[in-house]
């Protein structure tokens, strides 16, 4: 599929399908992997390849590569944990040791000594976090982050274990990755996951006893994602509000909640603007749906004191659409933003998120959205 414009990438629970932005305005395309739930998509810039990463149930977790822009796809590895210890610290571990599904999916340069140009990253839930050097022929499992003893503490959110959804890799130094865990808080590595440290400071975890609620460690993260063009600001949504960094993630500020509220799980940072992000609101805890049924995007140009929701384009009744994690993005020059719901509704905005276009109501479930 060669692309004219932009190309959004809409991962759903029926398939892969692609949206293109031409002459004559946004045509969806008909689904790769149809019928099949695509939890994950990466469109890796260093060589052109395409993933998909596909939940199968009994069948398990699959990962599908392409290299001629979809016109076929290969069947690649799938991370996978080894055997569970039947002796040691680990033997008893609560957590299971095969992969639910993939929640992450990054790529970036490889560091220094790696064999090859770059680096496939993958968060998993439970929380593994896997890379692969040669394109998905194989990945190994960061044991390092794995075997940490401060995992036993790591909560299920949504679901019933911890899992990684957020991998920033910092485009200045290939070895510094952060991750983020829901709910196990944002652990950084600055030697390309030999190492970790737990940076959750600043957070705090209304959900938790009084002693506990500022734990860096059960913290839990919704999502977290980074401006491309200064990486020391960081941007999460949490589940008790949203959050902001200035220093590369080593410590939180709380940002007070714009109305109607600071709950959610989606957030995108402005790739140029460090101090523009978006957000999209929802009713917390358990009712997870857009406050008095209407659906907005948030947005903040001065680093979160003060917010602009916009409704324009958006359904303002009777609107009950969840936004995951990966479901809200934004183009290299932060024009462009696209937007994916759980009830299959899926959006443009072509002026920086002021308006919207409705481009389908109709889609399956939307877990995840990419637009290049």
């Amino acid at each position: 599929m060669q692309t004219q414009g932009h190309t959004l990438w809409v991962g759903t629970r029926k398939g892969l399908f692609g949206v293109q932005r031409a002459a004559g305005g946004w045509r969806i395309g008909k689904p790769h992997f149809a019928g099949e739930p695509v939890t994950q998509v990466l469109v890796d810039a260093r060589d052109g390849a395409w993933y998909a990463a596909l939940r199968l149930g009994h069948f398990g977790v699959k990962l599908h590569r392409s290299v001629d822009a979809g016109a076929s796809w290969r069947e690649v590895a799938s991370p996978a944990f080894p055997p569970k210890p039947v002796e040691g610290p680990w033997k008893d571990d609560p957590t299971p040791w095969s992969v639910d599904l993939v929640w992450g999916l990054e790529a970036g340069p490889a560091p220094a000594g790696a064999p090859g140009a770059s680096r496939l990253w993958a968060g998993c839930l439970p929380a593994g976090l896997f890379s692969s050097d040669d394109g998905g022929a194989s990945w190994q499992l960061v044991e390092s982050l794995w075997n940490r003893p401060e995992r036993r503490e790591w909560l299920g959110g949504g679901y019933d274990h911890a899992g990684i959804h957020s991998i920033l890799i910092d485009p200045r130094d290939a070895a510094h990755v952060s991750v983020a865990i829901s709910c196990g808080g944002v652990w950084q590595s600055r030697d390309a996951g030999q190492s970790w440290t737990c940076t959750s400071a600043g957070m705090r975890a209304d959900f938790m006893p009084p002693e506990r609620r500022e734990d860096p460690n059960i913290q839990d993260v919704h999502r977290m994602v980074a401006c491309a063009a200064d990486p020391d600001v960081l941007w999460v949504q949490h589940h008790g509000g949203l959050y902001r960094s200035s220093n590369g993630g080593q410590h939180w500020q709380a940002i007070a909640a714009p109305a109607p509220s600071g709950f959610g799980f989606a957030v995108a940072a402005h790739p140029q603007d460090p101090r523009r992000a978006w957000f999209v609101p929802a009713e917390a805890d358990a009712r997870r749906i857009p406050v008095d049924g209407q659906l907005v995007v948030n947005e903040t140009r001065d680093g979160g004191t003060s917010f602009t929701s916009h409704r324009a384009g958006l359904p303002q009744q009777d609107a009950y659409h969840l936004v995951y994690r990966h479901a809200l993005v934004a183009s290299d020059d932060g024009q462009t933003l696209a937007m994916g719901s759980t009830t299959g509704g899926l959006w443009v905005s072509e002026d920086a998120g002021a308006s919207w276009q409705c481009l389908s109501r109709d889609l399956p479930p939307i877990a995840v959205l990419r637009l290049g």
